[in-house]
């Protein structure tokens, strides 16, 4: 039976830990043994203390603004130890994300992610396939193997209710709140670290965190000059290339870093091809108390679309049918449109000013703007002239009303703004931020019809549709942690939001008019923080959070039916304990919902299948986490989720037709305490790796999702079943001899889903009733069976 090793520890190590410059005591310093599980903080005094057994050990100490020490420590007796750290010649990058990030020391629930977890799967999968095995993370790819439209689901939460911040900067898009992944390829090659906060978390700026936060840290200052240059070729003609550069610090203060990478795939799903290219360039002056940086990143995308998924009846018999595009010749044959493709750039351009203003104040300040422009094109078979605002054509004595046409449908889009934060340290008891941010977005809607089979067009290029939003938010929030004790830390955080939302939409007569929505919100947090020892804590947490309808909501319903906006109070209650080989977490929480808003198949006054509110709604569950290095050459890394998602009233509505065809839309059953759509009640992630020699590893990535449902009922005829899939991971890294300009070589080898389980991640459902028989028509996002990546990494 294992135990974990700090049961037997018999020596103390103890140590204070200050500032080389003054002798200052250092409070918070991060304690860690290296090559173990073992971590801890340096308490208000600058002080640390562990239990070990007899040995060597490796100590490193980190804090934010100094260099990080690392030490020999030999044990035979008690020993105490004395550090002096050194600070930074220059301000440290870190200073930029530190605003929107939780510490140690907050009561709240989240995990950090560093540059080494994330570069060794990065081979060419989109981010959210990197953070799959992170606690209550569900992902989906609609081509089937991670490359092009890929998606997260948080605790249950989709992408629309999970903030993201890229150096603090809100990357939700204004209007309909999703993050898309394909407009950022690539990204993780620029990223140092990441941190995802699981429920509303600590303030942030942009979309509301409902489901939870996701805040990157780009590439950090690197005072070497680098040369990496990475290639990677796997299943479905799947390549990756990516060189990146940095200068170094030069002349002491300039620094400049670089990447330019390029993706493609065929996918797994028929004709769901990528075509990706990406750049990312920073360039930074760097002193004692002052940063200023500039960030530009750029996306370009073409994926074939595949995000009508798989009709059900096809699953068994040609799981890669790709609907999209199909029409039928005037022979009866099957045909599919060439260029049924989303076409989309996004541009992103930030400037990062950090100042420490004397001992115990720094500003930070950004100003941001994304540019976004592109289209999808569509064919449309068999549709109406009058669709489009045409007059039926006329040839002789004959009126064509329908016909196949070619569309565009456009959106170009701009997002600018600026976030600030004061922050406020006595070194001692109190750090404090005041901080937020304002932004405002304008998009351009519109639609051009190409081609019409039969003509009629006015021009080659006709406009039928064109609208603009305008989005202006604005937040102010203030928090703080005080440490009363030694042992005891308190958080507060309180957030002011402000939303005015100008679009066009239908008024209550069913026109369609300029309608302006403005929302104010408040958004309370605290809680506790307990260190039971040095190396075991509690937590106690409450935050409200709350979020606008998305531009669906508004743009298709009237001011009679609009939604109200969701209101969350988050609960979370958390433990923590390390030992020298096991490391534990668990967590409780219950998030309660009013207003949340879902799809009940009403079709509302303008004919729309809008969201609507449901008064009472629930996910609560517990998290547990694990980490196990019994020896040095085997650790395992575990976490599993078992939740409760429920609304506790659910009115389900069908369209039904009646024996001559008539459509009606009406009231089919009404549930008590019904799951929660696309919310799996276990999620389990473990990634098990061996070392036998060093710097090569082989790792065992397991998942387990359990049955989710695609709408509100719980009928299990609109389900995706549980799935239990395991990856295969090789990592080597070594110095070749003789080699003058290479400085490493590390190679990477990927197989994705080895045991080829048939299986789906996502999907969406329609019902009708006809006859008094309910019918479904479910369409599913097939995954990819085994497949690899193989990647090489060269250091220069």
């Amino acid at each position: 039976m294992f135990l974990p090793t700090a049961i037997f520890a018999q020596r103390s190590f103890t140590g204070i830990v200050t500032d080389s410059a003054n002798g200052k005591k250092l409070v918070d310093v991060g304690v860690t043994i290296n090559y173990t599980l073992l971590t801890t903080l340096t308490d208000l005094d600058g002080k640390f203390h562990l239990r070990l057994n007899d040995g060597d050990y490796t100590v490193s100490f980190t804090y934010v603004g100094y260099k990080t020490q690392t030490i020999q420590v030999s044990l035979p007796k008690d020993s105490v130890i004395n550090v002096h750290l050194t600070s930074l010649a220059v301000l440290s990058s870190e200073v930029v994300v530190s605003a929107t990030r939780a510490s140690d020391k907050t009561p709240t629930t989240y995990n950090n992610i560093d540059k080494e977890y994330l570069q060794k799967s990065n081979v060419g999968q989109d981010m959210p396939f990197l953070l799959n095995f992170t606690p209550s993370m569900v992902v989906q790819s609609d081509a089937g193997a991670g490359v092009g439209y890929t998606y997260i689901h948080l605790r249950g939460s989709d992408a629309t209710r999970v903030n993201v911040t890229i150096d603090g900067v809100p990357i939700n898009d204004a209007e309909d709140q999703g993050v898309y992944w394909v407009d950022m390829p690539d990204i993780v090659s620029s990223t140092d670290n990441i941190q995802i906060q699981r429920g509303v978390g600590t303030s942030t700026n942009g979309a509301g965190a409902f489901g939870g936060s996701i805040n990157i840290e780009t590439t950090k200052l690197s005072t070497q000059p680098y040369v990496d240059y990475s290639s990677s070729a796997g299943s479905y003609n799947t390549f990756k290339n990516t060189f990146d550069f940095g200068t170094g610090l030069l002349d002491g203060h300039w620094a400049f870093d670089g990447r330019a990478s390029k993706i493609t795939s065929d996918g797994y799903i028929s004709r769901a091809t990528s075509d990706f290219e990406s750049a990312f360039l920073d360039a930074g002056y760097y002193c004692k108390s002052t940063m200023i940086k500039a960030v530009v990143f750029t996306g370009k995308e073409k994926t074939y679309q595949a995000w009508y998924g798989v009709p059900q009846d096809s699953l068994a018999t040609n799981r890669t049918f790709n609907p999209a595009g199909m029409y039928y010749d005037a022979n009866g044959k099957v045909q599919f449109y060439p260029n049924e493709t989303d076409n989309y750039e996004q541009d992103y351009f930030q400037l990062h000013l950090s100042q420490q203003l004397g001992h115990n104040w720094e500003l930070n300040a950004a100003l941001f703007q994304t540019n976004g422009w592109g289209y999808y094109e569509d064919f449309d078979a068999g549709y109406n002239y009058s669709t489009y605002g045409l007059a039926n054509p006329v040839y002789g004595n004959d009126t064509v009303r329908a016909g196949n046409f070619v569309e565009d449908l456009w959106l170009n889009n701009k997002f600018y703004g600026a976030t600030y934060t004061l922050k406020y340290s006595d070194h001692s008891r109190i750090n404090a931020d005041f901080g937020g941010a304002w932004d405002q977005y304008y998009g351009q809607h519109y639609d051009n019809v190409l081609w019409a089979q039969n003509g009629g067009l006015p021009n080659n290029n006709y406009q039928y549709v064109s609208n603009t939003a305008l989005k202006t938010d604005f937040n102010f929030y203030a928090r703080a942690n005080y440490q009363l004790t030694n042992k005891l830390n308190l958080f507060a955080d309180m957030q002011y939001r402000h939303i005015n939302y100008s679009f066009l939409g239908f008024n209550d007569q069913l026109e369609n008019v300029t309608q302006d929505v403005k929302l104010d919100f408040f958004n309370p947090k605290g809680g506790i923080s307990y260190d039971v020892s040095a190396t075991q804590n509690v937590y106690a947490s409450v935050a409200v959070g709350n979020k606008e309808p998305s531009r669906d909501d508004y743009t298709q319903s009237t001011p009679t039916s609009r939604p109200l906006s969701e209101h969350l109070v988050d609960w979370e209650a958390g433990y923590k304990q390390h030992w020298k080989n096991l490391a534990v977490q668990a967590n409780l929480y219950y998030m309660d919902y009013k207003n949340q808003l879902v799809l009940n198949g009403q079709v509302n006054d303008v004919g729309a299948y809008n969201r609507i509110n449901v008064a009472q709604s629930y996910r609560t569950g517990i998290e547990l986490q694990c980490a196990i290095q019994p020896v040095k050459w085997l650790r395992w890394d575990a976490n599993a989720t078992y939740s409760i998602n429920k609304i506790k009233n659910f009115n389900e509505y069908v369209d039904t037709y009646d024996s001559s065809g008539n459509l009606s839309n009406t009231l089919y059953q009404k549930h008590t305490l019904v799951d929660i759509s696309f919310s799996p009640s276990w999620i389990v992630g473990s990634i098990l790796t061996i070392t036998p020699v060093k710097n090569l590893s082989f790792s065992l990535l397991t998942k387990y999702v359990g049955k989710q449902y695609l709408d509100n009922t719980e009928n299990s005829d609109r389900a995706i079943p549980a799935y239990f899939t395991n990856d295969f991971r090789i990592n080597y890294g070594f110095i070749p001899p003789h080699a003058k300009w290479i400085k490493e070589i590390d190679l990477t080898l990927l197989v994705n889903n080895i045991t080829s389980l048939k299986y789906v991640s996502n999907g969406y459902t329609y019902e009708y009733l006809q006859q008094g028989v309910i019918y479904n028509q479910n369409s599913y996002f097939p995954q990819a069976p085994a497949n690899f990546l193989a990647g090489v990494n060269l250091k220069f």
